[in-house]
């Protein structure tokens, strides 16, 4: 997916990319694109392309944090509006067992779950409207949405920035043929990574609509079997 990204933005003026980016941060939690494309995606490249002096990294962490905050508060105020209606959207039916989880997280958390779930590519795409329809407080909302999002800007925009730093500096230490193995190794060793992770993820949500399922079943037989009382 980085590929991906890289290969989009390649070439493209500066302006542009700033929009491209800022535009997958935000629509993320406010059109639920994270389903799809998780826009720390779009700030690692950003960050990368920020080593490379193609963007400004101050504007760049700007752009984004406004752009997270801003695509959160649309997010939440959707779930707000709308609130149950919205747990049957079919995407919402698809991940029944996140968004349990997720709502689980609000009642016990309150609005540090929106700080919690920043860090979490479906949760990011969930959370803002779970919590709007949880009729979480909009103030405490933003608040954590606030720190959320620049704690998550700052993290991997400096991330790629630093990836980007540190493959030029090989480069000139080690000859550029070595340092693009060197960074080929990494790419393959983070999707291998980024795969079993997204497995194992897809396994345990699996696992736990299984035994969502079962006690479902095992309640209405329940219901079933009861003796009915005369009237």
């Amino acid at each position: 997916m980085l590929e991906q990204f890289n290969a989009l933005v390649d070439g493209l003026p500066p302006a542009m990319i700033y929009l491209i980016i800022a535009a997958l941060v935000f629509a993320e939690a406010a059109l639920f694109v994270g389903f799809v494309f998780p826009g720390e995606t779009a700030i690692v490249v950003g960050g990368v392309l920020a080593s490379q002096h193609v963007l400004s990294l101050p504007l760049l962490l700007v752009i984004a944090v406004v752009a997270a905050v801003a695509g959160d508060s649309v997010g939440y105020e959707i779930g707000r509006k709308y609130g149950p209606r919205l747990l049957d959207v079919q995407m919402m039916r698809r991940h029944r067992a996140k968004v349990a989880a997720a709502q689980d997280m609000i009642r016990r958390r309150g609005a540090f779950a929106v700080f919690i779930g920043r860090f979490t590519a479906l949760l990011r795409a969930l959370m803002p409207a779970l919590a709007g329809s949880s009729r979480l407080p909009y103030p405490k909302f933003l608040l954590f949405n606030v720190i959320g999002g620049v704690t998550w800007v700052v993290t991997f925009t400096l991330g790629g920035f630093f990836a980007g730093t540190a493959f030029e500096h090989a480069a000139k230490l080690a000859g550029r043929g070595l340092a693009i193995g060197l960074a080929a190794a990494a790419v393959v060793g983070l999707v291998v990574w980024s795969v079993r992770k997204h497995r194992r993820e897809a396994r345990e949500e699996a696992e736990a609509q299984a035994a969502e399922d079962v006690a479902e079943d095992e309640a209405e037989e329940a219901d079933e079997s009861a003796p009915t009382l005369p009237s």
